[in-house]
């Protein structure tokens, strides 16, 4: 049976047990009226026998009009009180079908049904800026991936087409220029799908001067490479979180303040700090090309850079690889996941300052 079926036989039902009470209750009083005739010399006095013969037969008659009217009436308010969900029915059937432009937009009464119409609509609005995001990724993803596998076809087609003046020194750089751009978009992709199925990190006690430490030591060749100083002030900061992770954050900042710097010579700073409140910091500034203030709500979108939607470009002499476009992506997954805070300013003579804060020993343990 359907809700608004269910709902009418509730409403007949109650309807013909009140009417049957109140029946019963008339029966009951009449017990007190006397069963003889009354002769006190005036008008006529029915008995108890003469009122229950004139009153049984309109009994059966009165239950059938409250049926009637019971179901009739029930029938319509069912209808009535089932018509908001009916409304966000159609809207999920919708939405199920593939269509995420409908929603319910419930008037009326602040009730129930309202407040689970807005929720309705709040989630729908959620998801479809998650799928969205997935969809644009998902294209920018294979535009990636495909591009310079065509630059390696391209390259091999014309070494194919004149062996004789083939540079293989050259092409080989090239290729493996190439190839290595592949290889870092796969695995920043693959990193962010794992951070996304949601898994619980394993946390363990961390100290953010000397990850942030190591990292500057690995990356500083590429800096010096680039005609970028490396200079940092690695305050104490312990924690806890995932080492893996927090290293990832911690390469990925400094390697984004390599690649987007400016042309030799360009700075870099990196300093780790334990705050009033106790939680970790760690801030990553950097000289660079100006960042306007609109798009920096946009740079933690997967392949997005500072002025416009990644391309397949040489980092050119002095310069270091461009990336894939999913650092600061990555970042911010990473930073979700371990509750932490990441704000993203630019500075006004160019270039970011990122800082990513890290809740402290205690806060981390209470929250679980």
């Amino acid at each position: 049976m359907s809700a608004r079926l269910r709902l009418t036989l509730s409403y007949a039902g109650f309807l013909l047990v009140a009417g049957i009470a109140l029946l019963a209750l008339v029966f009951y009083i009449l017990r007190f009226v006397p069963d003889g005739n009354i002769d006190n010399g005036g008008p006529f006095v029915p008995s108890r026998s003469d009122l229950l013969a004139a009153l049984w037969p309109r009994t059966w008659q009165v239950l059938i009009v409250l049926l009637v009217i019971g179901f009739g009436g029930g029938w319509f308010l069912a209808g009535r009180m089932l018509r908001p969900l009916q409304q966000i029915n159609g809207v999920a059937r919708r939405v199920a079908a593939g269509s995420f432009d409908h929603r319910v937009h419930l008037g009326g009464a602040q009730d129930e049904f309202h407040e689970l119409a807005d929720t309705f609509d709040s989630m729908l609005d959620r998801l479809q800026a998650s799928f969205d995001d997935q969809r644009r990724s998902a294209a920018n993803a294979a535009h990636e991936l495909r591009t310079p596998y065509a630059i390696e076809r391209s390259m091999l087609d014309v070494a194919l087409a004149d062996p004789t003046g083939l540079d293989i020194d050259k092409l080989l750089r090239r290729l493996d220029e190439t190839n290595r751009r592949g290889i870092e978009v796969v695995e920043a992709l693959l990193a962010l799908a794992t951070i996304d199925e949601g898994r619980a990190i394993t946390r363990t006690p961390l100290d953010l001067a000397e990850i942030a430490g190591d990292v500057i030591r690995e990356l500083r060749p590429l800096a010096d490479e680039a005609g970028v100083s490396l200079s940092s002030e690695l305050g104490e900061g312990d924690f806890d979180g995932s080492g893996t992770l927090v290293r990832q954050v911690t390469a990925n900042l400094i390697l984004n303040g390599i690649r987007h710097n400016t042309v030799p010579p360009g700075w870099l700073e990196v300093r780790t700090e334990t705050v009033a409140d106790g939680s970790v910091q760690l801030t990553v500034s950097n000289s660079g090309p100006a960042v306007a203030a609109e798009l920096l709500g946009s740079l933690t979108e997967p392949f997005v850079r500072g002025v416009a939607r990644v391309g397949t470009r040489s980092a050119g002499p002095g310069r270091a690889p461009v990336g894939s476009g999913l650092g600061l992506a990555l970042v911010a997954r990473v930073v979700d996941v371990h509750n932490a805070g990441l704000d993203i300013a630019a500075r006004p003579s160019g270039g970011l300052t990122v800082t990513v804060r890290f809740p402290g020993p205690t806060a981390t343990n209470a929250g679980g």
